[in-house]
């Protein structure tokens, strides 16, 4: 979308601050929920990308700019959240139970809804699948906005993401609070994940844990993924003796949150284009933690 340069309010960053914070200052003592709005509506620019998290660390010498024109492209969805857009990304905060991709072109997916907010904006860009998320767990994802971008992010994966974790709520509290499970996992004919502590012809994977919190007989925990395997943290944390909540497939009797309990929570890579590193985090999903105190 063109923006009309006459209607951006801009600013350049003297010293390191906080986005809501640089807002509330430069623009007449707004108020906190205004400036929160303001990013939220994404209308906010830090070096010319849409920008939609308020704690936005900036530093000194970027730009950010305000759109003041009312042909700004909102985005409302009741199944993800753009977290962040440039020309080249969109990072989206998946919300459980809708597909990454379909060849079915009628079924709603990520794709889907992001197609229609592009269309919408005026220009030519489609989003384009970069890697993928179970139908069940949610979090963050990158989509690339043309095919050259989308090339350059599949295969550089491994040399671009310098860290990736998820948060898993499982069952029962485990013995150590932090470990490592390494296992060769193989795929049969229904599409269950197994695995093994030798080497049988599978794929290796490698998941750090760190246990965050135990309580009212479930666990919250963090995992590193050394490899990226399909399934590789419900299969292991199975391995483990602790299932992930709602994961009926790999042992889970219980079902409390009435949803899979993993979640996507950090992403860091190298941006493919621009060279820059990205850092993208979103919050423990609030049923996780009502599961731990017994609400």
């Amino acid at each position: 979308m063109r923006r009309n340069v006459s209607s951006l309010l801009t600013f350049k960053v003297a010293q390191e601050a906080l986005l809501i914070e640089f807002l509330m200052e430069k623009m007449h003592g707004i108020s906190r929920n205004r400036a929160k709005a303001l990013i939220s509506n994404r209308v906010v620019l830090v070096n010319n990308s849409i920008t939609t998290h308020p704690l936005t660390e900036l530093k000194a010498g970027q730009v950010v700019q305000v759109d003041r024109s009312k042909r700004k492209m909102a985005f409302h969805s009741n199944e993800l959240d753009i977290v962040y857009e440039d020309p080249y990304l969109l990072i989206i905060d998946k919300h459980p139970g809708l597909l990454s991709m379909s060849n079915n072109s009628r079924q709603q997916t990520v794709q889907t809804v992001l197609n229609r907010y592009l269309e919408k904006g005026g220009g030519c860009n489609t989003s384009h699948l970069v890697h993928r998320l179970d139908l069940d767990t949610s979090g963050l994802m990158v989509y690339a906005k043309d095919v050259q971008t989308q090339q350059s992010l599949v295969r550089g994966w491994q040399e671009l993401v310098t860290d990736r974790r998820y948060i898993a709520l499982v069952e029962g509290e485990l013995e150590n609070p932090r470990g490592v499970v390494k296992s060769w996992l193989t795929e049969d004919k229904r599409f269950v994940t197994h695995s093994s502590p030798v080497d049988n012809g599978g794929k290796f994977a490698v998941t750090h844990y760190n246990v965050l919190a135990s309580s009212n007989g479930y666990s919250l925990v963090e995992c590193e993924l050394e490899t990226g395997r399909k399934n590789q943290i419900r299969v292991h944390m199975a391995d483990l003796g602790h299932p992930v909540v709602g994961d009926h497939k790999y042992g889970s009797d219980n079902d409390p949150i009435r949803r899979l309990g993993l979640h996507a929570y950090m992403l860091c890579f190298t941006h493919p284009v621009t060279g820059k590193h990205m850092r993208f985090e979103t919050p423990v999903p609030v049923l996780f933690e009502k599961c731990l105190n017994g609400k």
